[in-house]
């Protein structure tokens, strides 16, 4: 065969199909194939440049993500840490309150039993460097009179009282106080300290003890009674003024019925409280008044009843603080609840620290408490 011959060509059904030659490949047709593969390897190159800023984005995302999970974990650390110390910081708190408010009941009762204390006995109290005691009703021992020192000595009176507080002792349950005539018996049982009672066939150890006694008050009261003023009360309420009130006293008083009397110097009346003082203008002219209570007061046609008293003025002096020690007395400590009542037990204690071979002597006084508390109260001459 002929490889010069044209190729064959079938004609089938008015369509003729041509073998076409591999190598009649027109240049255009490479220019074209050529352009083709260079577009594909800058897509390519496109893409794998697109690849390598992914690929970066993702690392550094991954770092992102590894740093935040990282600040996560520091996070929830911090509020666990801070969740623990807030929960310890209450518990503290809670533990501290319950402490305080432990501290607050007991100072509550602690208060409490001062009051009660302060309730039972007298009390001493400072205030603005004054001294005030609650001290028991008592009689007053006059010490003398004082001279005048007025031109006129019938102008005031001028009295000295002398004034000493009794001490207060508390006395517990079993306790007992025994006061000696001989002060030498007294402290020779304080000394032995340890003593054996037959107490109704039965033995009892007691202690002796001297009591512990609060410090006690010694003042002077002086009272001067004036001699030209009088106190006079229960004036009668009036509708007048307090003026005209003022002018019917002076005149009232101004010549006494009864004797006395005289010149009025000055009229102080207090019409809420019915009361009056009157200054007389002669000195001693007061005095005529001293042992009369009721005055008669004559106003607008009818007779009242006026209480009339002495004007007084008080200070006190030579005011000063003492030591109670008694030493003909002693305390007697740890006797026993017994079946027999009080004063039986008081009794046979009497009869026990009596004897002198028992080391005692004869008794002034004695308490003893069975039961209870008890107060008694020593005086000066202890």
């Amino acid at each position: 065969m002929d490889c010069t011959s044209p190729p064959l060509s079938l004609k089938d059904d008015g369509f003729v199909v041509t073998n076409p030659d591999p190598f009649d490949t027109s240049k255009d047709e490479m220019e074209g194939l050529k352009e083709e593969l260079k577009k594909w390897k800058e897509r390519v190159e496109k893409a794998e440049k697109t690849k390598a800023d992914l690929l970066l984005c993702k690392f550094s995302a991954d770092e992102e993500y590894v740093k935040a999970e990282n600040e996560l974990l520091k996070l929830k650390d911090f509020q666990e840490k801070r969740h623990k110390d807030i929960i310890m910081s209450r518990d503290t708190r809670e533990r501290e309150l319950c402490v305080l408010n432990q501290e607050n009941t007991e100072l509550r009762r602690e208060i409490e039993k001062l009051k009660e204390d302060l309730a039972e006995c007298s009390s001493v109290h400072l205030w603005d460097g004054q001294i005030k005691k609650k001290v028991a009703e008592m009689k007053l021992k006059f010490a003398h009179m004082e001279d005048t020192k007025d031109d006129y000595p019938d102008m005031n009176t001028h009295c000295v009282f002398g004034v000493t507080t009794k001490i207060p002792f508390r006395l517990n349950q079993n306790q007992a106080l025994l006061t000696f005539e001989d002060e030498e018996v007294a402290q020779r049982l304080v000394k032995m300290g340890k003593h054996t009672v037959n107490l109704d066939n039965k033995t009892v150890d007691v202690r002796v003890k001297p009591p512990t006694l609060e410090m006690g008050i010694k003042f002077e009261l002086h009272v001067t009674i004036s001699g030209k003023k009088i106190n006079v009360s229960e004036v009668p309420e009036l509708s007048i003024p307090e003026d005209w009130m003022r002018d019917k006293l002076e005149l009232n008083f101004y010549k006494s019925e009864q004797g006395g009397g005289g010149e009025i110097q000055n009229v102080s009346y207090d019409k809420q409280s019915r009361t009056a003082v009157i200054t007389f203008l002669t000195p001693g002219a007061a005095n005529s008044f001293a042992r009369c209570t009721k005055y008669p007061f004559f106003v607008n046609g009818r007779c009242y009843r006026l209480s009339v008293s002495p004007n007084t003025s008080a200070h006190l002096e030579k005011f000063q603080l003492y030591c109670g020690i008694s030493k003909k007395t002693i305390l007697l400590k740890g006797t026993q609840e017994m079946e027999d009542d009080e004063e039986s037990v008081q009794d046979m204690i009497e009869i026990h620290f009596q004897k002198p071979s028992n080391s005692g002597g004869e008794i002034e006084k004695i308490k003893y408490v069975s039961k209870g508390v008890t107060w008694v109260c020593f005086e000066e001459d202890i």
